[in-house]
C-alpha cells in the first residue's frame, strides 16, 4: 500500500527538478545515465536531486500500474460513503477501514459525500461481502452510494507539472 507522506520541509524546485519529475513519473525505470541526457545534468546530479526529492516527500513511491483486468480484478468502483459522525477518533477508525487492500484510493472530501473510494474486486459477489463488512456492518455509515467502471478511459498517477 502506497501511504502519502507529510512533506517534511517545502522545497523549492527548479526546472530540472521538474524535468526530472516527468520523466520519472512516465517511466521510474529510466537509467541514471539516460535521464541525466534528456535533462543535460550529470549522473551524479540527477541521483542527488531524485534523493532530496524522496527524504523531502516531493516523490512518494516508486511503483507499476498493473492492469487489474490481467490480475483477476476486472471490476472497478467509485464508492461515495457519506458518514453520520465527523468526530476525530470515528474519522480516524473509518479512514484505517477505508485502508484495505480492496481499495485502490480513498479521499476525505467535502461535499454530499465524506469519503470517495477506488475499488478493485474480481466478482460483484466480492464486492457485496466488502459493502457488508465495510458500510452494513458501521452505525456510523449513513449512506454509500456505488458506480460501476464501464471502461477505463484514462489510469494515471502523473501530476501535471509546469514550471512557475
Amino acid at each position: 500500500m502506497v501511504q502519502v507522506r507529510k512533506l517534511k520541509k517545502p522545497i523549492d524546485l527548479d526546472a530540472f527538478d521538474l524535468a526530472i519529475l516527468r520523466i520519472v513519473q512516465e517511466a521510474r525505470e529510466t537509467p541514471l545515465r539516460v535521464l541525466a541526457e534528456r535533462v543535460n545534468l550529470s549522473t551524479a546530479a540527477v541521483q542527488r536531486r531524485l534523493h532530496r526529492m524522496e527524504e523531502n516527500g516531493v516523490i512518494v513511491a516508486n511503483v507499476s500500474l498493473v492492469d487489474p483486468t490481467l490480475v483477476g480484478r476486472p471490476i472497478t468502483l467509485i464508492v461515495e460513503v457519506h458518514i453520520d459522525r465527523v468526530q476525530i477518533e470515528l474519522l480516524n477508525e473509518i479512514k484505517a477501514r477505508f485502508s484495505g487492500p480492496e481499495i485502490q484510493q480513498c479521499y476525505y472530501v467535502s461535499g454530499d459525500a465524506d469519503f470517495v473510494l477506488v475499488i478493485s474486486v474480481p466478482s460483484m459477489e466480492h464486492y457485496t461481502e466488502l459493502a457488508h463488512r465495510l458500510f452494513y456492518t458501521d452505525s456510523n455509515v449513513k449512506w454509500f452510494r456505488t458506480t460501476v467502471v464501464m471502461d477505463r478511459v484514462k489510469t494515471t498517477l502523473s501530476v501535471p507539472l509546469n514550471p512557475d
